[in-house]
């Protein structure tokens, strides 16, 4: 990307800001050129309740984390990262990623026109590819706990952008668009999206289930996955916002698969 197209494109907390119209999330926004992770950055933050809400942004991740330790790729002003700090949420770590999951998929899915699905539990897939993750985190203040919604958006890349072993399963916004994603309108949809999936969790936990199934590529679908080293195979018939998968298996019965000891493999 040429330095003229990033100088328009460039994050702005002034331009994000501005008729936003979230309650909560964005309340305030911290913008950096480039940093380790904003997922530590917003950590930092979390001793003051004052500071539910909070996000940062970066034009650059140098050591972004993904889920199982996994490194999350993605070169100067190419995406949307941003780390999302609640001080206190009513909904608990596992129904907040499933919720985080809709608001993602309904961001990108809106300014896209394209059909944003999910993959369980944090990827965010347009046309069988991934396009952005999400890591939620939980960091202890006394007795207390806060979240940290780390959320990456593939926004500019191209195909040559991806290491080789990862173009045939990633992709960003503008490769299955043709077009130039506006990278401040996708970080305003995704506020306020955000916003308003939290305030449904803490509300109506169903509903949350019920629209992450609808955009679920694994709902009523055979699923492989790896649980603590062993490898299962199943129809996949529904997820529990705290145990996780629920896969009808091959060898018969039903079991539950949580995300913190699960990897998704092929067939």
């Amino acid at each position: 990307m040429s330095e003229a197209i990033r100088a328009t494109d460039a994050l702005d907390s002034d331009k994000i800001s501005s008729h936003l119209g979230t309650r909560r999330i964005g309340k305030k926004v911290i913008i950096y050129k480039s940093t380790a992770s904003t997922n530590d950055i917003a950590a930092q933050y979390a001793k003051d309740k004052g500071n539910d809400g909070l996000v940062v942004l970066a034009e650059e991740q140098l050591k972004g984390r993904g889920r199982g330790g996994n490194r999350w790729f993605s070169s100067y002003g190419e995406g949307v990262i941003c780390s999302i700090l609640l001080t206190e949420c009513r909904a608990g770590a596992e129904l907040l990623s499933l919720a985080c999951a809709v608001a993602t998929a309904e961001a990108i899915g809106r300014l896209s026109k394209c059909e944003a699905r999910i993959k369980w539990p944090n990827d965010i897939i347009l046309n069988g590819k991934k396009t952005a993750g999400i890591l939620v985190e939980t960091k202890k203040v006394k007795s207390e706990a806060a979240y940290i919604i780390g959320i990456g958006i593939n926004c500019h890349q191209k195909k040559r952008s991806f290491p080789a072993e990862l173009r045939t399963i990633a992709t960003s916004i503008d490769i299955e668009t043709g077009t130039f994603t506006d990278r401040i309108s996708l970080t305003k949809r995704l506020f306020t999206s955000v916003e308003h999936w939290l305030d449904i969790a803490t509300k109506n936990g169903q509903k949350v289930i019920e629209q992450w199934q609808k955009l679920s590529t694994q709902l009523h679908h055979r699923v492989a996955l790896v649980y603590n080293k062993k490898r299962f195979m199943g129809n996949c018939i529904g997820v529990d916002p705290e145990k996780g998968l629920i896969l009808q298996l091959d060898t018969g019965g039903m079991r539950m698969f949580d995300a913190a000891h699960t990897t998704i493999a092929k067939e």
